[in-house]
């Protein structure tokens, strides 16, 4: 455990939210070459991986497992239907859900990123086992902010 004196509490390089904050920015990065060609941000691209992982999903549950808001995932759906690899249709059953799916070009743009992430994962240098026990402590830090709201 590191103790920090009152005195440097607020000094940048003790803040855990920077560093949080700038090893993002800096995976958000790598992405970039990845994703360019594509015409996608990262955020299009986050979105993606969370409909590939459903087949068909609603809007308010791809809100809720990406952490976004309507506001900031509605303009992110319109662009990636219009770009083609998303289709948004009312659900037959209750017209209030709005549901998305992957439309073919959006299924071949999965295996075409595919073998960019995994490039990616290489240029990292980290071995696996690190990486998922990084993911796995992350992942509990997100669980208990949302549980201390």
């Amino acid at each position: 455990m590191i103790v920090v004196s009152e005195k440097d509490i607020l000094l940048l390089e003790n803040q855990l939210c920077f560093s949080l904050y700038a090893v993002s920015k800096e995976v958000i990065r790598l992405y970039k070459p990845i994703l360019d060609p594509h015409g996608l941000t990262y955020t299009q691209y986050i979105t993606l991986l969370a409909i590939w992982g459903n087949d068909t999903v609603s809007v308010k549950e791809l809100g809720k497992q990406l952490h976004l808001d309507s506001g900031t995932l509605t303009p992110v759906l319109k662009k990636l239907e219009l770009q083609g690899y998303v289709n948004r249709q009312r659900d037959y059953k209750d017209e209030r859900i709005l549901l998305v799916t992957t439309t073919e070009k959006g299924r071949e743009l999965k295996e075409k990123l595919a073998a960019g992430t995994t490039h990616l994962a290489c240029l990292l240098q980290v071995n696996s086992i690190d990486l998922q026990q990084l993911k796995k402590d992350i992942d509990g830090l997100l669980r208990i902010i949302i549980d201390n709201r």
